[in-house]
């Protein structure tokens, strides 16, 4: 069975579907290149076969050009390999919008079973989000596991969480995925009778009881609320330290950007946070803090943040709201973008889009074009002129950081009041102060003391009243 639609005609050999689609793209699937997951080591075969999960990759593609669909197919199989899969083919369906029953089309389902038996395959990963009757279709007519790119980042994510939070994180957000796609099957759905027909409750046990299906989706909600609890607990230490950087007034950084975009190398190379670094999707989640200062002395703070990426699931954004905040209540946004992507523009527009729902999207913004000795230098000239606020670096080689951090010098908060004090020699730990959290302006050592001219925090200039000249 084949899609079907009235024909209308443009033009001589040119027939045209009801939604504007030739009908020559919508009867066909069409064959990603290039995109198979090839053994560069004949040795790896045994491991592989033991190991990784066999997928056949398919998209829909509703809008933008074709090289667009292609690079989200791109995308979605690294996803695919982080998880640790071998991807055997990918398929894209060229249409309107996603089929509500099968996703691709009743008839183009024929054609993936087709592939899938082709190939071996014993996974279909599909590039959006599935509702559960189209994963239910899926399976029932491929005969294989259906998995949504949802569901692809959130088994990524569980690989990667390493911390108590992180973990808690992860795990509300596959709930928060799973109690919307929860299925009985035969017998499960039968409800448990009271009574002893339940094993003996006698009178006044009988009831209706629950299904199988109400069982688990309420243990489920009993299990995310006790997560939520967990995770409140485990933000207030967060909060303490945020609550210590804001007291003292110490400006903030948040490094922001597409996964795998060179954020934890950026971190690295400008704190020497010793923080791990992969050529991965998703390599870290723990959000990162680190203290540093400018050339004259001003502390600040930069903290890597967990990578973003298109149609992020909603159920990590909520699930991360914590980390996100973190990008929130910076005074300053370091946006790191892989200047070597095949699609830099669509990173940034995903990140800000993120961005925007954390609520920090007034925010100011340095964009940093990173991996600038793998990239195409026309891409970057591109980029240099519709982004001008902009800096290019290589975190791996260290070029354009020092143009970086003259620009996070400049773009930082400014102390809001100035002072002029003349501080006794005694009084050393307040010079420091000013070193560390203000601008000097001048500074004279004479006979009775350190005569200063800054610009300083409210808080500090409190205590510098008494010294006021």
């Amino acid at each position: 069975m084949t899609d079907t639609s009235t024909d209308s005609v443009n033009g001589p050999g040119q027939a045209q579907g009801v939604d504007g689609l030739d009908l020559e793209e919508r009867n066909s699937l069409r064959r990603v290149a290039n995109l198979r997951t090839e053994l560069e080591d004949i040795t790896e075969v045994e491991y592989r076969q033991l190991r990784l999960e066999r997928v056949v990759l398919v998209g829909v593609w509703t809008e933008g050009t074709a090289e667009d669909a292609e690079n989200s197919m791109a995308e979605l199989k690294l996803l695919a390999e982080t998880a640790g899969s071998e991807v055997l083919d990918a398929l894209i369906q060229r249409r309107q919008k996603p089929d509500p029953a099968t996703y691709i089309g009743s008839g183009k389902v024929e054609d993936l079973r087709a592939a899938v038996v082709a190939t071996g395959a014993d996974t279909i990963i599909c590039d959006g989000a599935l509702a559960p009757s189209q994963l239910r279709n899926l399976e029932d007519r491929c005969k294989v596991k259906v998995v949504d790119r949802t569901a692809l980042i959130l088994d990524i994510f569980a690989q990667h969480a390493k911390s108590k939070e992180g973990k808690a994180q992860v795990e509300l957000a596959q709930l928060q995925y799973q109690t919307q796609r929860l299925r009985g099957w035969g017998g499960n759905l039968s409800r448990q009778a009271g009574g002893q027909a339940a094993g003996g409750e006698g009178i006044g046990g009988r009831g209706p009881g629950e299904t199988k299906l109400e069982t688990d989706r309420r243990r489920i909600q009993m299990k995310m609320t006790k997560l939520r609890r967990e995770l409140k607990e485990l933000g207030k230490a967060r909060e303490t330290k945020k609550g210590n950087r804001q007291r003292h007034e110490i400006p903030s950084v948040a490094i922001a950007g597409y996964t795998n975009a060179g954020k934890s190398s950026l971190l690295n190379r400008l704190t020497d946070a010793g923080v791990l670094v992969e050529n991965a999707l998703f390599a870290t989640l723990d959000p990162t803090t680190r203290r540093t200062q400018t050339s004259d002395g001003r502390v600040y703070t930069l903290s890597d943040t967990v990578g973003l990426v298109r149609n992020l699931p909603h159920q990590l954004v909520e699930a991360f709201r914590s980390t996100l905040e973190e990008v929130a209540e910076s005074d300053l946004i370091l946006h790191v973008v892989d200047g070597s992507d095949p699609d830099p523009e669509g990173q940034i527009a995903a990140v800000r889009q993120v961005i925007m729902e954390a609520g920090a999207g007034e925010l100011p913004e340095i964009l940093v074009i990173n991996k600038a000795d793998a990239a195409d230098p026309l891409v970057i000239k591109q980029l240099l002129v519709r982004e001008p606020h902009a800096v290019v670096v290589s975190a791996r080689t260290g070029e354009g950081i020092d143009e970086l951090l003259s620009a996070i010098e400049a773009d930082l908060p400014q102390p809001a009041v100035q002072v002029d004090v003349m501080l006794p020699y005694s009084r050393g730990d307040l010079l420091n102060q000013i070193h560390t959290a203000g601008e000097i302006d001048t500074l004279d050592h004479e006979a009775e003391g350190t005569h200063v001219v800054a610009r300083v925090n409210g808080g500090l200039a409190a205590e510098l009243e008494p010294y006021a000249r």
